[in-house]
């Protein structure tokens, strides 16, 4: 399905995203399109239900946003709503659709092949486990007729050729990128308010698959032993008031802090020490990655891309996923040896500007763009 041609002007690109919310799709999504090449991709992006959490920055990447306002796939409107899509596209002339989460998949790829529009690809960003039924038939059914999934580590690449049965040549993988310049450590401040005290923290959507429980459970394990431990719990979600709860009931009491969404992700990963990220699934995290960057000492869970980011007692520390114990027994650790922490901290803030930085990101996703639309004259 894939249209080369030559061009008298740039491609237009449309970028897809349910919501312009924080999560790491989003995040990506919003950086590729300020990033991109003018001269070769004029990009565009679209939403399928208002937020404007990203849209000062792309707004002052002069990247027009269109919202088509759909409210439901189960709707009689989504028929409507596709007709206004087909129509857009058909407007703008747009040459390429790219949906980077799994209801910008369903309506992108749908609508796009209904206009004609030259290539449509989607994004596979996290195990399909986590998608329901009904929405995990409409994704295999689309994976039949785009011309290329994109995937951002090379766990779900495995687990799209093994598990989903996709063509190998249909897959494309392209790093998550981190923005370096604003992601860096700062040698400017402490990490911490006071020298007495470690902060422990998380920055990521409060969703179930985080399992953020077993952080929780296992940070009241190691403050037993050392009682110069905080944690920071930076996010919004449907699981804060279960955490909160959860909080209380450990007697965590003014150790324990919940900050809603920041925008200013960088300064308070800089007041963390030891990152976790205790997921349950996970793909190439964006947080975590963000964290390495920024010189946190970081502890994850062994699963899915995390070890493709993580190597024990080298850029940080892996456990067991869903084993309190173990990530307290981490904890204590990075806690009682302050040499190995700064290790740690300073090999991953060295190893994601060297292999995950954003130009990198940005440059592969362009070659994936290009190997589709061919040259502009």
């Amino acid at each position: 399905m894939a249209w080369k041609t030559q061009r008298s002007r740039p491609a237009k690109a449309l970028f897809m995203v349910h919501q312009l919310r924080a999560g790491g799709s989003e995040r990506q999504m919003a950086e590729v399109a300020k990033s991109v090449n003018r001269t070769k991709i004029q990009p565009f992006v679209g939403v399928l239900r208002p937020n404007d959490f990203r849209r000062t920055e792309l707004d002052a990447a002069q990247v027009p946003v269109h919202c088509f306002n759909v409210q439901s796939f189960a709707s009689p409107r989504i028929i409507p709503d596709l007709w206004r899509f087909r129509r857009y596209l058909r407007t703008e002339r747009i040459d390429l659709v790219h949906a980077f989460d799994t209801p910008g998949n369903v309506f992108g790829a749908l609508g796009g092949r209904w206009a004609g529009v030259p290539v449509v690809l989607t994004s596979q960003r996290a195990h399909r486990s986590l998608s329901p039924p009904g929405q995990l038939q409409v994704l295999r059914w689309s994976d039949r007729f785009v011309d290329g999934i994109v995937v951002n580590c090379d766990y779900i690449r495995r687990h799209m050729i093994d598990d989903e049965c996709v063509p190998e040549e249909r897959i494309h993988l392209c790093y998550n990128g981190i923005d370096t310049a604003m992601f860096r450590p700062s040698g400017e401040t402490a990490r911490t308010a006071s020298p007495d005290r470690v902060t422990v923290g998380v920055i990521c959507a409060l969703r179930p698959e985080k399992d953020l429980n077993t952080l929780l459970t296992g940070f009241a394990l190691a403050r037993r032993q050392r009682p110069e431990m905080q944690l920071l719990v930076v996010g919004s979600g449907a699981e804060l008031p279960a955490l909160e709860q959860q909080a209380r009931e450990l007697e965590l009491g003014a150790d324990c802090t919940f900050v809603p969404d920041q925008h200013n992700v960088a300064s308070w990963l800089r007041t963390i020490d030891i990152f976790v990220l205790p997921s349950r699934t996970e793909a190439l995290s964006n947080s975590l990655m963000e964290a390495m960057a920024c010189g946190c000492a970081v502890v994850a869970s062994e699963i899915g891309g995390n070890p493709e980011l993580v190597e024990t007692g080298r850029t940080g520390m892996l456990f067991p996923s869903g084993q309190p114990e173990s990530l307290a027994q981490a904890l204590r650790q990075l806690t009682e040896d302050v040499t190995l922490r700064q290790r740690l901290a300073k090999e991953a803030a060295q190893l994601i500007p060297h292999r995950f930085s954003l130009a990198a990101s940005v440059n592969r996703m362009q070659q994936i763009y290009e190997s589709f639309l061919g040259p502009a004259e």
